[in-house]
């Protein structure tokens, strides 16, 4: 594994970019919010603000456990991804609404248990959830799935209706790995640093990345082993 982060010009500035653009959002709103008199406006600029400054924290905490995996700090364990998926809708949930977006759950699984490491997965499916808010609508919602794969396997994929993925990236992740941060040309607001970071944490669980294309949209997921022990997390 690799211990650096990211070594390319090209990622490090995909890293500035995405770590940019909530702090230039947070300073718009905070000027706003001298010229706002109406006390609900306020709250609800107050709750962007929020919202924002815990996303940018996530993405430098995950940058962070990036950058320790070789520390091998992130026990693996028997884990209830349904659970983990619940906890992720919970705090997206406002988000969503608050674009006017709407996340659906589909869970299919008979086999209930993988072994992963909760926060790492947790952050997976955190980081494709985020991805697909951009492009869904009220008509097309993004889709949280959970099934059974080859009978040893548990598939978490998160459906969304966006522009096609650019065939080179189409090809990196097929092969299993995003190496570097990456900016998507063709999907605005996309997450390529998200998408990164889903990598790495799921090559260290020993899970297998990948996409779906679809004609109207991409499925992003992680395979993750089945576990056959009892767990509550």
């Amino acid at each position: 594994m690799e211990s650096e982060v990211f070594g390319v010009n090209s990622g490090v500035t995909v890293v500035a970019h995405e770590l940019k653009a909530p702090l230039s959002l947070m300073r718009q709103l905070a000027l706003s919010m001298e010229l706002e008199e109406d006390e609900a406006a306020l709250r609800r600029t107050g709750e962007r603000i929020a919202t924002t400054s815990e996303r940018a924290l996530r993405q430098v905490e995950d940058l962070t456990r990036v950058a320790r995996l070789d520390d091998a700090l992130f026990e693996m364990e028997p884990v209830n991804p349904r659970l983990v998926c619940d906890d992720v809708v919970r705090e997206l949930w406002h988000f969503f609404e608050f674009n006017r977006r709407e996340l659906r759950l589909e869970y299919r699984n008979k086999k209930r248990l993988v072994v992963a490491n909760r926060q790492l997965l947790y952050s997976v499916i955190y980081n494709f959830c985020l991805n697909a808010m951009n492009y869904g609508g009220e008509e097309l919602p993004s889709i949280v799935t959970i099934c059974d794969k080859y009978g040893t396997k548990v598939r978490v994929a998160v459906r969304d209706f966006g522009p096609a993925i650019p065939t080179k990236l189409w090809r990196e992740i097929k092969n299993g790995l995003v190496r570097q941060p990456v900016e998507i040309a063709m999907r605005p607001g996309s997450s390529g640093l998200g998408l990164y970071i889903a990598s790495k944490f799921t090559q260290y669980m020993h899970g297998d990345f990948g996409l779906i294309r679809h004609r109207d949209g991409t499925s992003f997921y992680i395979d993750l082993p089945v576990s056959g022990q009892l767990s509550f997390v």
